[in-house]
């Protein structure tokens, strides 16, 4: 008898101590990751796919400040069609892709932004190295998680 009263407090105090831990981590602010913000640039990417685009395996990514940029650099070939897509799992903020050849000239030909997506096309005259200038522009977060795909046609 003494037994089974004894398993009875170590179940309940093993619930209550459950219980305790699983109302800190729900308290416990989530930490987001880079991956996180990939699956966000993905996303973004999903409508173009089925428009004929092939999303490269090549991905970027980091955390920025606000107002802090990235230059990535891709080579570019001509005759082809590319779209960069940027993507951020913080909610409520703002990012962009802005693309410029080896001159610094921007080149993109089409652009939006739409809260924590972006994307940016370019139809390259000459093959070569061009730049994805990735910028967070507003976020809640000290900083913030970013991603950049790019895909082509």
């Amino acid at each position: 008898m003494k037994t089974q009263s004894s398993r009875r407090r170590l179940s309940g105090s093993g619930f209550c101590a459950l219980a305790l831990v699983l109302g800190f981590l729900a308290l416990a602010p989530s930490h987001a990751t880079v991956d996180d913000a990939l699956s966000f640039a993905y996303e973004a990417a999903a409508p173009y796919v089925k428009q004929g685009f092939t999303v490269r395996e090549d991905a970027w990514g980091g955390d920025l400040g606000v107002k802090d940029q990235k230059a990535v650099t891709a080579q570019l070939f001509r005759g082809n069609e590319y779209w960069f897509w940027t993507g951020t799992d913080v909610r409520n903020a703002v990012v962009s892709v802005s693309i410029y050849d080896s001159t610094g000239k921007l080149v993109q030909s089409e652009a939006w932004q739409r809260g924590r997506f972006s994307g940016a096309r370019v139809t390259p005259q000459r093959s070569g190295t061009y730049y994805a200038i990735v910028t967070i522009h507003k976020s809640p977060a000290e900083r913030t998680h970013w991603a950049l795909v790019y895909g082509y046609r």
